[in-house]
């Protein structure tokens, strides 16, 4: 009794996470744990957050300490499989607070955002715990020592890192940061540990590019297997950018010179390690107007929510669909309906459209590219697309008898588009029903016959 009331002393210091709810027929459902409640400790060790919560359940027998509703602490026992989940979710995914950004890059997007909009939207985020947990790419410029020795520690993997440049001076003005070369140094640390990482290069015109670019690549090879792959993306310009870094967009020849850099890269990355490493996302081969390369250069594609090889991905998987059509699809489709992308993608939509109509001689199928005025027409992805520039845009427009959108075009698990404007009110608008479809070539395929497609594995 004397050392529960130590322990309890203890844990009032401590952390306390608050539970939203029990997964039902769960360990926790079990133990009485209720919505509510706090969790205090794991094994008399405090918890900072979703990692070292994870870490600490893993075990086959732990001790977990929770304050009830009334004040009243439980110290409970548990015996499980190992890696087995107690079926608590908490108020937050991190268990913590999100980390705000303390860089001012002179490309940052959010910068370039318009006013008025959802406070949400203009939150900058720098915290490696979302690196893991949903693919966010970090600068480590906000990440401490103890940041370092946990990720090491836990062994978390993979970490995507956000170089942008491996000139460290050069680093420091990218970001307006006077320690951003410095946490360059913490590469090496993740390294030594055998960290798994993805890297980015956000390219500035005459910034990071030419030289700057082959330097900060032959750098980044030095940490080939570890590094897994690094992607080159071209900055993102609105129309927003008033009393910001002047930065300008590319031109065909640069997106030319590039591909050049890149491919030689992946040439001889490929030679020495089986890879290709490093990769131009698809806005270059579009802006040079080249066909994008085929699947095997992508390596698994390892960089698809940077826009790399998703093109290519889209169109594979639809022409697999296509031969593998069974027979009772193969039949006489009379309808006309239409298809709203951003510019980006749009030459690809259309070229999949065209192939349906010729499967299909009794479909019409109309492929809408919109202007993204919202943001300014630099900005060419359809992810970005706003209700109201979809319904000016398409107002008065042959659409059929439905409009097939990408889902993201969309707040994620959401009806709502960024500027606020619902589905429903964007169909009552247009006057014609709207179908959301999903990112493979399969969905597309899908959507377009309104009926599923049995693709043998």
């Amino acid at each position: 009794m004397d050392e529960y009331s130590t322990e309890k002393e203890r844990s009032m210091k401590r952390k306390a996470h608050r539970i939203q709810s029990i997964l039902p027929g769960s360990i926790a459902e079990e133990l009485e744990i209720e919505a509510g409640d706090l969790l205090l400790s794991v094994n008399q060790k405090e918890i900072e957050d979703i990692f070292d919560y994870q870490f600490l359940i893993q075990d086959t027998d732990i001790e977990i300490l929770i304050e009830k509703a009334d004040g009243e602490q439980w110290l409970l026992e548990v015996e499980k499989d190992f890696d087995e989940d107690l079926g608590i979710e908490f108020e937050t995914g991190l268990m913590d607070a999100y980390r705000r950004c303390r860089n001012q890059c002179i490309f940052c997007f959010i910068d370039q955002m318009p006013p008025d909009m959802r406070e949400t939207l203009y939150f900058k985020d720098d915290d490696s715990r979302l690196s893991f947990l949903q693919g966010n790419y970090v600068t480590l410029t906000n990440m401490s020592e103890h940041d370092i020795d946990r990720i090491c520690r836990y062994h978390l993997s993979p970490i995507n890192i956000s170089f942008h440049t491996m000139n460290p001076e050069l680093r420091c003005r990218m970001l307006n940061n006077r320690f951003a070369g410095e946490a360059l140094k913490k590469v090496d640390v993740l390294h030594a540990a055998g960290i798994r990482m993805n890297g980015q290069i956000v390219l500035c015109r005459g910034v990071n590019d030419g030289s700057e670019l082959v330097y900060s690549i032959e750098q980044l090879i030095r940490y080939i297997p570890c590094l897994e792959s690094v992607s080159i993306v071209p900055v993102g310009l609105t129309k927003y950018r008033e009393g910001l870094y002047p930065l300008e967009p590319f031109s065909r020849e640069d997106a030319v010179s590039v591909i050049e850099t890149v491919e030689k890269y992946q040439q001889a990355c490929y030679t020495q390690f089986g890879t290709h490493f490093v990769h131009a996302s698809d806005e270059w081969y579009i802006l040079a107007e080249r066909e994008m390369p085929e699947a095997k250069r992508y390596d698994g594609y390892l960089q698809l929510e940077n826009g790399v090889g998703m093109l290519r991905l889209l169109l594979d998987e639809f022409e697999e669909c296509l031969e593998h059509l069974q027979p009772d699809t193969e039949v006489f489709h009379q309808e006309e309906l239409s298809i709203a992308t951003g510019k980006l993608p749009g030459p690809y939509i259309q070229r999949m459209a065209r192939r349906m109509m010729d499967i299909y001689p009794g479909m019409v199928i109309h492929v809408y590219p919109v202007t993204n005025d919202f943001f300014g027409e630099q900005i060419t992805v359809s992810g970005l697309l706003t209700g109201q520039d979809l319904l000016a845009q398409l107002t008065g427009r042959p659409l059929g008898n439905r409009l097939l959108l990408p889902e993201n075009v969309l707040r994620s698990g959401e009806d709502v588009f960024l500027d606020d404007m619902r589905v429903g009110e964007l169909e009552k608008a247009l006057q014609v029903p709207i179908n959301i479809v999903k990112s493979s070539g399969t969905d597309f395929v899908e959507a377009i016959l309104g009926e599923r497609i049995a693709v043998e594995e």
